[in-house]
């Protein structure tokens, strides 16, 4: 017979059963006398699938009972002969992929990049191609990296990038992330280090840790912070009205975050402003700003792609859905980043202007709206 999953035991119910990978034949024995539906007795040939799952798969049309198609509400009867498919996606990896970089540093143990916006750091569910790990992959002369590899067996020299916490946790955390020290947003672009060795890894992270990493953003902000510098302090936690989002929330259901800020440029309705991270959390600069009612503009998550201040025209309206077309994610970059280097002690930083079309907004929001008043 086929192996099977340990936690199943193909004689527990007195049927005849083969499984092989994700498809399970059974012919129903005789003592089968309570009719149950069909997606419930499947159930017991897949311990590790859940109801709803199997019934997915039955929708899908991968069941037959005695040669027919049935529904999963059907009732198993003594002698049928079940025949089911278990959908299961293909397990979750990164291969390289030919993508151009823009790298601003690189030496046998880390690489220095700078993301381009729109570019997820590392594959997870919805972003199985196209992120900053496939094209380091390619860059490095890399090899693919599944989910289900064998962590005893990771190899940071085969790879070519670090491979410390680079695989699931977890078989429901599908996440592969060589090399990826700390992350950036989607649509943050922005300096971003990156660990080719494990050795190099390890004493990164723990700079990350301990709040001793230079992080400078530079943001476009909905109106104008009061006062113009300062700092907002506020635990950040998932939005219990949004779970899609985080929110400054009560000290205990959060993690303490401390944003430190000068306003570099005050135009009629948005600033320029420049942001230290003392800490680093989910979404901190968006979650900050947005809760003194200062999102960052174009942010579609916390309310910056409306026109937050000043006149409500329709030609302004218009105006503005030019500006967001340009720039359709928060105008947020990561424009310095500084680290002691994990394995030489040299002190390194790095510098990064904004993406070409900031510049270009910012040109229009300076002829469309004008300087604040001094």
């Amino acid at each position: 017979m086929p192996k099977i999953p340990d936690a199943f035991d193909p004689g527990a119910y007195g049927a005849d059963v083969t499984r092989e990978g994700n498809v399970v034949e059974v012919v129903v024995p005789e003592t089968e006398t309570g009719g149950p539906r069909i997606d419930k007795y499947l159930t017991r040939f897949y311990p590790e699938a859940s109801r709803t799952k199997i019934q997915r798969a039955i929708g899908k049309g991968h069941l037959k009972v005695n040669g027919a198609d049935v529904q999963k509400s059907y009732s198993v009867a003594p002698g049928d002969e079940i025949v089911f498919r278990l959908i299961r996606k293909p397990p979750m990896q990164a291969e390289p992929e030919e993508i151009p970089l823009d790298i601003r540093y690189e030496d046998q143990d880390l690489l220095v990049v700078n993301k381009p916006a729109g570019m997820v750091v590392h594959p997870a569910p919805g972003h199985r191609s196209g992120t900053l790990v496939h094209a380091l992959l390619h860059h490095v002369d890399g090899t693919t990296v599944a989910a289900d590899d064998d962590p005893a067996t990771a190899d940071d020299e085969e790879v070519g990038l670090s491979m410390t916490n680079a695989l699931p946790e977890a078989p429901d955390h599908p996440i592969v992330r060589p090399g990826i020290v700390h992350r950036l947003d989607k649509g943050t672009s922005g300096l971003l280090v990156v660990a080719k060795r494990d050795r190099a890894h390890h004493p990164l992270a723990e700079q990350f840790k301990e709040h001793t990493v230079d992080r400078q953003y530079r943001a476009i902000v909905w109106g104008h912070l009061d006062p113009p510098s300062g700092t907002i302090r506020g635990a950040i936690g998932r939005d219990p009205r949004n779970r899609q989002r985080m929110a400054v929330v009560p000290r205990d259901d959060g993690k303490w975050a401390v944003t430190h800020y000068e306003t570099v440029e005050r135009l009629a309705y948005t600033s320029v402003v420049v942001f230290q991270l003392e800490t680093g959390r989910t979404h901190q600069i968006r979650v900050h700003t947005s809760n003194r009612e200062r999102p960052l503009l174009g942010d579609p998550k916390y309310g910056g792609q409306t026109v937050r201040y000043g006149p409500q025209s329709e030609s302004r309206r218009s105006f503005f859905g030019q500006v967001f077309e340009a720039l359709p994610h928060p105008a947020l970059h990561a424009s310095r980043l500084g680290f002691t280097h994990p394995t030489t002690g040299e002190a390194l930083q790095f510098e990064a202007d904004p993406p070409a079309v900031w510049k270009h907004v910012i040109r229009r929001l300076r002829a469309e709206e004008g300087r604040a008043d001094q």
